[in-house]
């Protein structure tokens, strides 16, 4: 455990550790690597939260990817999702008949990812999969299914990896339960 955050009250148990996530991205990166053969996907991250699994992930698939980002919000600066979706960066990529793998940091209800997929759809891409870090049981009110799933995790709210709050913790390199209140 880092040792400035180690004694962060804030921070519960270790819900997946450094040596965890790095054998999953490799193993994720071996499984794209296969389906993908003689293509060049493109992985759209969802930004924020994605930036380290994105980087990570794309350096384990033997492929030639590109790599474009879109910033999407349904929190603000809370701990539970407002249910408005808000595109605040969008793709600078054309997706028209492009294998596209949206590299999503985790899946909680589903409301998100419904909205980012339907306009992903739109662009008209040859082939569009969903890669999750992490898919949050028992939490999906709209029923998608990941192509690629990390960890699934408890419902508890978590943080490292990329994942915050109110834009704290992202540089743990595991991930653990957040048991603070953000007014803190």
């Amino acid at each position: 455990m880092s040792s400035l955050l180690s004694e962060d009250p804030h921070l519960g148990e270790v819900v997946v550790s450094e040596a965890d996530l790095a054998a999953r991205v490799r193993e994720l990166g071996a499984m794209i690597t296969r389906e993908y053969q003689g293509r060049a996907p493109l992985l759209v991250a969802v930004l924020k939260g994605a930036f380290m699994f994105l980087t990570d992930l794309s350096r384990a698939i033997d492929l030639p990817v590109s790599v474009d980002f879109m910033a999407v919000s349904s929190y603000g600066d809370a701990t539970r999702t407002s249910g408005v979706v808000r595109i605040i960066k969008d793709l600078e990529s054309d997706l028209v008949g492009r294998d596209v793998i949206v590299v999503e940091d985790i899946i909680e209800s589903g409301l998100t990812l419904k909205y980012l997929l339907n306009n992903l759809r739109s662009r008209e891409p040859k082939s569009l999969r969903v890669c999750t870090l992490l898919l949050k049981r028992g939490e999906q009110v709209e029923h998608l299914s990941a192509d690629y799933v990390g960890f699934e995790i408890p419902p508890a709210f978590v943080v490292g990896y990329g994942l915050d709050v109110a834009e704290q913790y992202r540089n743990l390199p595991y991930i653990a339960t957040y048991v603070g209140s953000r007014d803190e």
